[in-house]
């Protein structure tokens, strides 16, 4: 039990390290390799959560709600691609978090991004795509238990804030993929302002898609969770 919550508590420290480093260490460290060394600060700080699922040996049951959730997570996905920015996606990865956990939260996030990517197109934008989906899930999961994500209308505000923070994650990536050394603080600004509007669609679309479909979701998600003794 005392080994299993260190590798818990190492991963989730990994995890929060890699939040910061990965943009960080992206945008201080201008180099010729820039784009490389950011997509590899993105794998590596999602190795953890990849090694520790693997060690926890789960059930049968609960990799088949995991997997089933990654799925409905990717192909929700799939119909929206003509609302720039608008999609159940994210919804999906916070019910899973705010139920099961952190980590799952995590797994569901970064393999939905490489599942709906099979069909919406796989690119350099992907690791950075299931990093920070990824960290949707771990931090909707990590703050499970606070006031904020005690009732839907807390929840919300969490998917509108991460619709804005998933973006601007993604737009380091943009900026450093056509043209490294061009990373300033007033690029930045002005890739965020132009993203502003797909930002603000992905934003809008978690807090309505959580506002509605909150209360069924957990009810499901909380009586399977008890029925089956899932991710206890």
């Amino acid at each position: 039990m005392a080994k299993s919550q260190q590798h818990l508590t190492l991963a989730r420290a990994s995890a929060v390290t890699g939040f910061v480093a990965v943009p960080s260490l992206s945008v201080l460290l201008a180099t010729a390799h820039h784009a490389l060394f950011s997509l590899a600060l993105a794998l590596l700080a999602m190795i953890p959560f990849y090694v520790k699922y693997e060690g926890q040996e789960p059930s049968a049951e609960e990799t088949v709600l995991m997997a089933m959730l990654a799925a409905i997570a990717a192909v929700s996905r799939v119909p929206f691609a003509s609302l720039p920015g608008a999609q159940p996606t994210s919804f999906v990865i916070i019910m899973a978090a705010v139920t099961f956990g952190p980590e799952v939260g995590f797994m569901v996030g970064s393999t939905a991004t490489v599942v709906s990517n099979m069909f919406l197109g796989q690119g350099p934008w992907t690791p950075w795509q299931m990093f920070s989906w990824g960290m949707i899930g771990f931090t909707a999961g990590y703050l499970k238990e606070t006031k904020l994500m005690a009732t839907k209308w807390g929840q919300a505000v969490f998917g509108f804030c991460w619709g804005f923070l998933f973006g601007w994650i993604m737009n380091i990536w943009f900026v450093l993929y056509l043209e490294p050394q061009a990373l300033t603080g007033k690029v930045f600004v002005a890739s965020c302002i132009a993203s502003f509007r797909h930002d603000l669609n992905h934003a809008l679309s978690n807090a309505v898609f959580i506002i509605l479909l909150q209360p069924s979701w957990n009810k499901i998600l909380k009586r399977t969770q008890i029925k089956f003794g899932l991710f206890g």
